[in-house]
């Protein structure tokens, strides 16, 4: 026996786990190992275990990194540990994470018969977790602890995570269990697959009396461009803009400009134009508009905020103006710089200062020339912070034309003297930063 060892089985007699380890890593890992005889090796086993007990979170944590050189010949005195009624749960815990990183029949055997009898939800987790992190070898397992309503939850939220084809058929066995949170889990996990026995699963779980589920559905249809046709998935998603359940609302909004498809134009119009539309929801189908891109999409955008019926909120408006700033077709931006323009003259649509520092701060990240002048008029407003974004639009834009057209403006007799005190403060802004 080696003096290392000697030296590690006196601190273990000491009680002193933070030197056990020290010498464990020392003597195993392979950057600093020394050559460890054969018949050593189960008197360092012995002391790692007896840390895994015996130790804190933090020595516990650190003598993981040594059971990797062990090899098999650490699993049975692991599972003994782990089957403990015993043991301290964190012992139990480390146990079932350094076996969940073995990929051994016998581990994943010790896993399932744990999970199958525990009744502790954090060691439930973890031994879910480490059976998910064996990977492809446990699926069978896995799909055998469905059958428990015990464990089925458990065992579940274990092969979602393992994200192979070869979970689609457990998850689809359970896509009509009583319990909706286990079909949610099911379909959001299947929605990742592009398997042929998804899509109608999918379409069929539109329909689940459980809010959850369907969220899990049009979430996973939002993706699906190929099924758009086949399904009539634009239609089946608009019918849940009206959902009795807001947050399914909310969801629909959303699919249906991940979508991308201009068939969805007339019904997130629908909802924009509602006066018993949600200001959440609202918003939504002002974002979907966005995400569409399409000039279609624009001109939709364009009437519903040039619109002389009602007045809409502040908070939707700036969601408008957030839109047409984040237009992304070059060719439309033009189109886009014209609408600010439009909203900013159109009141009382801009009788709020914040509503015009947007405007100004949009017209500036599209950079069209067309909207100096504008800007430059935005100068005699009465907010300070609308005139400072003014500038920095202007700036943004086209600093050395505005800084102009600005001087010479600055010369002229019929000002108002708000517009003269706008531009004297601009040119004041950035006159030395220009060259002359």
């Amino acid at each position: 026996m080696s003096d290392l060892i000697s030296h590690a089985q006196e601190a273990a007699r000491c009680g002193d786990w933070a030197r056990v380890t020290d010498f464990l890593q020392h003597a195993l890992i392979p950057e600093s190992a020394l050559s460890v005889a054969g018949s050593d090796i189960s008197c360092w086993l012995d002391l790692a275990l007896q840390v895994l007990r015996e130790g804190d979170f933090h020595e516990q944590w650190e003598v993981t990194k040594v059971f990797q050189c062990f090899g098999t010949a650490a699993i049975a005195p692991l599972i003994t540990l782990l089957q403990d009624e015993d043991a301290e749960l964190e012992a139990q815990w480390f146990a079932a994470r350094i076996l969940g990183n073995s990929n051994h029949p016998m581990a994943i055997r010790a896993l399932v018969e744990q999970l199958k009898t525990s009744d502790d939800d954090d060691l439930s987790k973890m031994l879910a977790e480490a059976l998910a992190n064996l990977g492809i070898s446990a699926i069978e397992a896995l799909t055998n602890l469905l059958a428990s309503e015990e464990t089925r939850l458990l065992a579940l939220q274990a092969l979602v995570q393992i994200r192979h084809s070869e979970t689609v058929t457990p998850l689809l066995s359970v896509v009509n269990d009583p319990d909706p949170s286990i079909r949610a889990t099911a379909i959001q996990a299947l929605s990742s697959f592009r398997d042929p026995r998804t899509p109608d699963v999918l379409v069929q779980a539109l329909g689940d009396p459980s809010a959850t589920v369907r969220k899990a559905a049009i979430a996973g249809l939002s993706v699906r461009t190929d099924l758009i046709d086949s399904f009539g998935l634009v239609n089946r998603l608009a019918d849940h803009l009206w959902d009795l359940d807001i947050s399914v609302c909310h969801q629909a909004g959303l699919a249906l400009g991940r979508l991308g498809h201009d068939a969805a134009i007339p019904a997130l119009e629908q909802v924009l134009k509602s006066a018993n539309t949600p200001l959440l929801l609202q918003q939504d189908a002002i974002r979907a508009l966005s995400w569409l891109g399409s000039k279609t999409a624009l001109e939709t955008l364009k009437h519903w905020l040039l619109a002389d019926s009602g007045h809409p909120s502040t908070v939707a408006y700036l969601e408008g103006v957030t839109a047409l700033w984040r237009w992304n077709r070059p060719d439309l931006q033009p189109l886009a710089a014209e609408v600010l323009v439009n909203v900013l003259n159109a009141q009382p649509f801009v009788d709020h200062a914040t509503l015009r520092q947007a405007i100004a701060t949009a017209l500036g990240e599209l950079k069209q020339p067309s909207s100096l002048e504008p800007l430059i008029y935005l100068l005699e407003d009465e907010d300070t912070g609308v005139r400072l974004h003014a500038i920095a639009a202007l700036r943004a834009i086209d600093p050395q034309t505005a800084y102009t057209r600005l001087e010479a403006m600055q010369a002229s007799t019929e000002l108002s003297e708000k517009l003269r005190a706008g531009i004297a403060m601009a040119l004041s802004e950035w006159r030395t930063e220009l060259p002359r």
